[in-house]
């Protein structure tokens, strides 16, 4: 099974600071640096790190800032389907504060031009039993274009809508959807977590997960007349951007090579913890290694 990444890369511009700076006002940074980012370029390296086979299809531009995220990103992802436009780099600016909260700004011109479908072999490529793993950086009319053509062709489909659009979601072609709780109430007008994942089913898509931040996550799958509650792993936060990247990538991951859907879950949460807990986006994220390790302490044997 390959996993279809299609989504953003972007140049992530991060800065370090005591405390995020209020209205009107200049702080300096502790830190700074530039690192490929973008969630579907996230997602996709965190979903190859569980050892998955993996396709990135993603826009980038033509300028220097794009070749260099596109050098970088490869030597992660070998299968890279990348289509150049006429457009600077996409690029975010990620502010941290001491505590690990994060406030992100992001320049997109190349996703919201990019439509996977018309622009790339992608629809030609995938095949019955693959994955589709999506986000929410591209315009709605493409996401959802993408997710009823895998569907129709037999993909298992995951969406991460972050982040959401103002159009509405038809999540009918969803085979799992992963948002946090300000997403999940969003989208379905629900301010408590369970609640808010029995509407999502309610809406069509076929399983929901919730994540919780500190309180760790919850998880409906169709069917269950319960949720799972997934507790959280104790880490003292270093910096959360990129968290809910690296557990919807590496949930992906698990589930490509065999593993059911709660510990899929559960091992997730975990790797997300550990990228909390370190300085940066996908410098953050576990290894191969880290995560072969956290497969035998959780004992998944499908994996």
């Amino acid at each position: 099974m390959t996993i279809h990444v299609v989504g953003n890369v972007c140049v992530d511009t991060s800065f370090r600071l005591e405390r995020l700076p209020l209205p009107g006002e200049t702080l300096n940074a502790a830190a700074a640096g530039d690192g490929p980012g973008g969630k579907g370029a996230n997602q996709a390296v965190a979903a190859a790190r569980t050892g998955a086979a993996v396709a990135l299809w993603a826009p980038v531009g033509r300028d220097a800032a794009s070749d260099w995220v596109e050098g970088a990103i490869a030597a992660e992802i070998p299968d890279l389907r990348l289509v150049h436009l006429d457009l600077p780099c996409d690029r975010s600016v990620i502010m941290i504060d001491r505590a690990g909260e994060n406030v992100i700004i992001t320049a997109a011109a190349c996703a919201e031009a990019f439509d996977p479908l018309a622009m790339t072999t992608l629809g030609d490529t995938w095949a019955a039993g693959d994955m589709l793993l999506m986000q929410g950086n591209l315009s709605t009319a493409a996401t959802m274009a993408c997710l009823k053509a895998a569907r129709a062709a037999g993909l298992v489909t995951i969406l991460n809508p972050s982040p959401l659009s103002a159009d509405p979601l038809d999540l009918a072609a969803v085979s799992l959807i992963v948002v946090n709780r300000p997403e999940a109430e969003a989208l379905t007008g629900e301010a408590d977590a369970e609640r808010a994942a029995r509407r999502l089913l309610a809406m069509g898509a076929d399983s929901a997960i919730v994540t919780l931040g500190s309180a760790g996550a919850l998880l409906l799958e169709a069917g269950a007349s319960s949720v799972l509650r997934l507790p959280p792993s104790d880490v003292e936060a270093v910096d959360a951007s990129g968290a809910g990247d690296c557990f919807a990538g590496t949930l992906a991951g698990l589930l490509a090579q065999g593993a059911p859907l709660p510990d899929a879950a559960r091992l997730a949460t975990r790797a997300a913890a550990i990228a909390v807990g370190r300085p940066g986006t996908l410098a953050s994220f576990p290894t191969l290694a880290e995560i072969a390790a956290l497969t035998k302490t959780l004992k998944l044997e499908n994996v």
